[in-house]
């Protein structure tokens, strides 16, 4: 127990789950985050999946702006690799690429889930000892009271 006696315990305690509680909102966050990736990949594996060359398609410029342009040749796709690199691929390697990413968005996804799964068991062991703290608190108090009564 800290020095505070078993209120100060108690706070502490409230103190750490809802910072075990802030944590996960954050990872919730990142895997929101994530799952919008792959979604945006899934979207770009479609779209590669189906236009032809010479077909017609929006080309977004940025701030909502977009300009029509033709596909001069579907098999000369730039996939970003990461850490600001990109290739040229052709329609099956930017697949593959783009598949690739998703597989590593996969794997943090479940690294993530899992930090999660473990503050949950942080956080229900804390809640535990606050349970006890208060209800060995409720029982000095009862002896309390009936001690007393007794005197």
């Amino acid at each position: 127990m800290s020095a505070g006696g078993p209120n100060a315990a108690l706070q502490e305690l409230a103190q750490a789950i809802q910072e075990i509680e802030q944590q996960q909102g954050i990872l919730r966050g990142e895997i929101e985050s994530l799952q919008s990736r792959k979604t945006e990949i899934d979207e770009a594996v479609k779209a590669i999946e189906t236009l032809e060359t010479e077909s017609t398609v929006q080309v977004p410029l940025g701030g909502g702006a977009y300009v029509r342009a033709e596909v001069e040749n579907i098999d000369e796709i730039i996939v970003e690799l990461g850490a600001d690199y990109a290739a040229e691929r052709d329609t099956d390697g930017a697949v593959s690429t783009l598949e690739s990413k998703q597989e590593t968005l996969d794997g943090r996804i479940k690294e993530i889930q899992s930090d999660i799964a473990e503050l949950e068991t942080e956080a229900e062991e804390l809640e535990s000892r606050a349970t006890q703290l208060q209800q060995q608190q409720m029982q000095q108090l009862q002896q309390q009271g009936q001690d007393s009564l007794d005197s």
